[in-house]
């Protein structure tokens, strides 16, 4: 596991943002797990968003996880907004194919998430595979 590299300034990542980068496998899907719940839970939210939302991050993680080529990292970078939190995570692959969105885990984010959508653009060498996906709360102020 590694933090992001000071020395690489990426004008993309927002100062509230919060990125990791982990391995991309599967025995370190429970921490970004931990981290989605902690995020959510420093924010005040109820536990079914919290419950919601780390489900949501581990279904789309662990899809990453299968298209990634081994030996290479899993980023995910979580946005705090007002009312809303979001995750961009991606992987490097050596298949220039979008993940199958007709699948029973595309299906469990899609229901968890308020959105979520998949792309994958071409990078030296290969291809990086993201998925995005946002989970709105109510608005905190409400009773």
């Amino acid at each position: 596991m590694t933090a992001t590299n000071k020395s690489f300034v990426d004008s993309s990542v927002d100062v509230g943002d919060i990125e990791l980068r982990v391995p991309a496998e599967a025995r370190y899907l429970p921490i970004i797990r931990s981290l989605a719940a902690t995020i959510a839970m420093r924010e005040d939210y109820d536990l079914d968003f919290v419950a919601d939302l780390k489900l949501a991050v581990e279904e789309a993680c662990s899809m990453l996880v299968g298209a990634a080529w081994p030996g290479t990292e899993l980023r995910c970078r979580f946005r705090v907004g007002k009312n809303t939190i979001g995750l961009q995570a991606s992987a490097l692959s050596t298949v220039d194919a979008l993940l199958d969105t007709t699948s029973f885990g595309w299906r469990v984010l899609t229901t968890l998430a308020d959105t979520a959508s998949t792309r994958v653009e071409q990078v030296p060498g290969g291809y990086r595979v993201l998925i995005e996906l946002t989970k709105r709360g109510r608005d905190r102020g409400e009773v």
